[in-house]
C-alpha cells in the first residue's frame, strides 16, 4: 500500500524520476533514525548529570540541563522538517519549491532531501526577511 502511494505521488510529480524520490526517501528515513538516537543519547546523557552538590555542581547542573533543551529544541525542528518531507513524498508535493513553486533543483534534494526551497526561493525569502527586519 506504501508503494503503491509512493508511486502515485511520484507520478503527481513526474518532472522528478522515481529513482531520486526513493533515494531522497531513504535518506529521510536514516536522518530520522540517526535523530532519533542523538536524542536518546542526550537524554540518557542528562540523566547521569548530578542535581545536588555545591553551588559549582549545580551550575553545571543548569548548563548541562540547557545545553541538552537547546539541542533537543534543534533536533524537534529537524524531525519536524523530516516528517514534513516524508509526507510531501506521500503527497505527491515532494521537490517543489514553497516560494516559487518550481521544481528544486535535484543536486539540492539528495544534499538536503527535507528542504522545502529551491535556491531562488531561499534566496527570494532571504531578500524579503532582509528587507523587513529593517
Amino acid at each position: 500500500m506504501r508503494v503503491a502511494n509512493l508511486k502515485k505521488g511520484v507520478v503527481m510529480t513526474s518532472r522528478i524520476s522515481e529513482n531520486l524520490v526513493m533515494e531522497c526517501r531513504k535518506k529521510l528515513l536514516i536522518a530520522k533514525q540517526e535523530v532519533l538516537n542523538r536524542f536518546r543519547t542526550a537524554q540518557r546523557e542528562l540523566v547521569h548529570v548530578e542535581k545536588g552538590g555545591d553551588e559549582a555542581d549545580q551550575s553545571v547542573a543548569h548548563i548541562a540541563e540547557h545545553s541538552f533543551l537547546v539541542a533537543q529544541e534543534r533536533m524537534r525542528h529537524q524531525l519536524m522538517e523530516i516528517e514534513m518531507a516524508l509526507a510531501r513524498i506521500e503527497q505527491g508535493t515532494f521537490g517543489i519549491c514553497e516560494e516559487t513553486e518550481e521544481m528544486i533543483e535535484p543536486e539540492r534534494l539528495l544534499a538536503i532531501p527535507w528542504t522545502r526551497l529551491s535556491i531562488e526561493g531561499a534566496e527570494l525569502r532571504e531578500a524579503v526577511g532582509r528587507k523587513f527586519a529593517r
